[in-house]
């Protein structure tokens, strides 16, 4: 009977003890599940400006749904999604109201299961007469739209009949005066059509909104270009006569001397550069159109457009740039100067010498190696002579495919609040002070080598060393025969113009490194 007592009691205080630990172990989740709320108010975080109201008072959204498309202080879109189920109990939101931060825009009261019967959806819809009809159709017009914008903000008004003004600049800049018509006339009509009231192409959902995410914003549009130049390339020249690589080196001084002007033009009321924006702006100094969207693309994207607007129609400019400052640096004498004949360049040095840089690249600057990369697996399939048929795809179908596609993503960004501003000129000043001191830094070295060296180097082809490939050479060429009608120096100018793109991307790959 003892012993049995015991057992009693034993499992008694067993039991309390098991119950007292589940009690210990469940509380803390009790509590949790008590603190779970059942309504979510939306505020807003920084100043907003409504652009699309997806939803309204009443209705029930599934998490994930998008509810309104908003606009930041600096001119970038925001998408507010439902972060749970539930229905819309509290809502501010409408077209053009602007919103201070920590303001309330909505609340949303948590539903884990929402129920729609087909009988209430029926119930609840009613056809719209006939006037309602033709007014809901009145206000959907783009007119209608630009004038009830300009009421809200200017940018959504006069702002988008000047951007498309611009955008028809910009193509008859490329089809009437020729002026790198395979980027500009697609930028213009990307620009047009970004700017159209009311048809959405560049907000979420959009078809050039998609272009510009999956082709830009994650660089593969810039690298297949990269790709389809180095297809386009020969070495040649620069490897008969490496010191010409120096050349395409010291071109690029544009590129950093361009970053310290724009971050001294803060001074400026109105303006505001980072560092990181800084460092877009000076790419430009490159001459390089490909490197500056995909640098701007990770540093800075609010300047995309600008500056891609900015570095193609100078690479046009090149032959009203350059001529004058290489005159101006240079005497009559010098310009006349003839250079000695190339030497042959083998196969194998052709073929060896992208893996060298590839693998040059890959341990001294990995930052630069997408560009350098994409660029040598161009020129390798190029110069080895057994993937013609991929090599004729780089240099025609996919380059050609790619770059209609570059230049409408590269519209979709010149939005009124993001391109009619101050930034926007001194982007462009900075823009024609970068060309010029890349142009000056490459004759000026020239003159320099040709006093240390006994191999005279004429100093025009200094400012082929900026990378408008083969526009730069050209324009040398030209200059040249002015002075001399003998002296040929386009094959010559090939050298630092092909090294300049080679020292634009690395450029690019410091920067990047560094920001």
């Amino acid at each position: 009977m003892r012993n049995k007592g015991k057992m009693l009691i034993s499992e008694f205080f067993l039991k309390r003890f098991f119950c007292f630990l589940i009690l210990f172990t469940a509380f803390p989740f009790l509590v949790y599940s008590q603190a779970v709320p059942d309504r979510v108010t939306i505020t807003a975080r920084g100043p907003l400006q409504v652009s699309e109201v997806r939803v309204k008072l009443g209705d029930s959204v599934l998490s994930g749904d998008i509810l309104a498309v908003m606009k930041r202080a600096d001119g970038s879109k925001l998408t507010l999604r439902a972060g749970v189920s539930g229905r819309i109990t509290e809502w501010k939101m409408e077209p053009y109201r602007s919103f201070k931060d920590g303001e309330i825009l909505g609340v949303l009261q948590v539903q884990p299961l929402i129920i729609e019967t087909n009988s209430q959806e029926k119930s609840e819809f009613q056809d719209p007469s006939l006037g309602v009809m033709f007014e809901q159709m009145q206000d959907s017009t783009g007119l209608a739209r630009i004038i009830r914008g300009q009421e809200m903000d200017w940018s959504e008004g006069i702002g988008r009949v000047l951007m498309m003004l611009i955008g028809f600049i910009l193509l008859y800049l490329g089809i009437q005066k020729k002026f790198e018509p395979l980027l500009l006339v697609p930028i213009g009509f990307g620009t047009i059509l970004t700017n159209i009231p009311g048809a959405g192409l560049s907000e979420p959902g959009g078809l050039l909104y998609y272009v510009y995410e999956m082709g830009i914003t994650t660089g593969i549009f810039p690298l297949l270009i990269f790709m389809g130049i180095g297809a386009m390339t020969d070495f040649g020249p620069m490897l008969a006569n490496p010191r010409t690589a120096l050349l395409g080196g010291a071109a690029q001084f544009g590129i950093f001397a361009t970053l310290l002007g724009a971050l001294a033009l803060n001074w400026v009321p109105g303006i505001d550069f980072s560092l990181r924006d800084a460092a877009s702006i000076g790419i430009i100094g490159g001459a390089d159109g490909p490197t500056a969207i995909f640098l701007s693309s990770q540093l800075s994207p609010r300047l995309l457009g600008s500056i891609a607007i900015a570095a193609y129609s100078y690479m046009a400019l090149v032959p009203l740039i350059q001529p004058p400052i290489m005159k101006l640096l240079t005497t009559e004498k010098e310009r006349k100067m003839e250079m000695r004949q190339l030497r042959y360049v083998s196969r194998r040095e052709k073929i060896m010498f992208p893996l060298l840089v590839l693998i040059l690249c890959g341990l001294l600057l990995p930052s630069a190696a997408p560009l350098i990369g994409m660029f040598m697996l161009g020129n390798l399939a190029r110069e080895c002579g057994v993937v013609d048929r991929l090599s004729d795809t780089m240099q025609n179908a996919l380059i050609n495919a790619v770059t209609i596609f570059l230049g409408l993503g590269v519209g979709s960004k010149l939005l009124a609040t993001q391109f009619l501003n101050l930034e926007t000129v001194g982007i462009l000043i900075l823009g024609v002070i970068a060309f010029a001191i890349g142009t000056a830094s490459g004759v000026l070295l020239a003159k320099l080598m040709n006093r240390l060296s006994s191999m005279p180097i004429n100093p025009l082809i200094g400012a082929a060393g900026v990378s408008a490939v083969p526009m730069a050479a050209r324009v040398v060429n030209h200059v040249g025969l002015q002075a001399n009608p003998q002296n040929h120096l386009v094959m010559h100018a090939m050298g630092p113009n092909v090294s300049g793109v080679i020292g634009s991307a690395v450029a690019a790959g410091v920067l990047l490194s560094m920001l």
